[in-house]
């Protein structure tokens, strides 16, 4: 390789490392493709058992509240407010698969499920629909974040949240840990002062 290839290759390689960005998730929660990707262990790609039709799955299943489903419509065509995570939660053959159903105006987790691979199809072992919740899978846990909202909070500032984490043992999940974390309500409204310039 010529000295003027190998300089042109390093170039290419330091400008697609330079995008900018501040890491995997800037803010809100993360897509399912992330989530499957950083879960999944590379040597075991035969865990797979491919895509899902999520919506289905929530319509059919009979665990899911009928105020969820009632909910659960597209935003735009055929684009509904539902992301999808796949990952080994619960040691079965193929991933399990975590599914959060969201309002399409702002978002808000109203519900948020697991399902296992059983029998040639799929087990709802996990749920929870108060809102707003959004569970997400982290180095083979089950991660759910519910945020708490005082008598007087607007929806984009909530007063606190719990974020318990489950791993799975004897046929079921069990809490592992529990945080709570309370939001400063002087930082972020409307009627936080500027900042002194001293």
């Amino acid at each position: 390789m010529t000295a003027s290839a190998v300089i042109a290759a390093l170039a290419l390689f330091a400008s697609a490392c330079a995008t900018g960005g501040t890491g995997a998730r800037d803010e809100g929660p993360a897509g399912a493709d992330s989530v499957a990707s950083t879960t999944t262990p590379a040597s075991t790609p035969s865990r797979r058992s491919g895509r899902v039709d999520a919506v289905r799955l929530v319509r059919q299943d009979p665990k899911v509240s009928a105020a969820v489903k009632r909910d659960l419509k597209p935003c735009v065509a055929d684009e509904y407010p539902v992301d999808v995570s796949y990952g080994n939660l619960t040691g079965g053959t193929a991933d399990d698969i975590v599914v959060n159903v969201m309002t399409c105006g702002d978002a808000v987790g109203i519900g948020s499920y697991v399902y296992r691979a059983e029998g040639g199809g799929y087990r709802n072992v996990f749920r929870a629909e108060e809102p707003p919740v959004y569970a997400e899978i982290d180095r083979g846990d089950l991660v759910v974040t519910q945020q708490l909202y005082g008598k007087d909070d607007p929806v984009s500032y909530p007063s606190s949240e719990e974020v318990i984490t489950y791993g799975w043992s004897a046929g079921r999940f069990a809490v592992e840990s529990r945080i709570h974390n309370d939001y400063s309500n002087a930082v972020g409204g409307a009627d936080s002062p500027a900042p002194d310039a001293n």
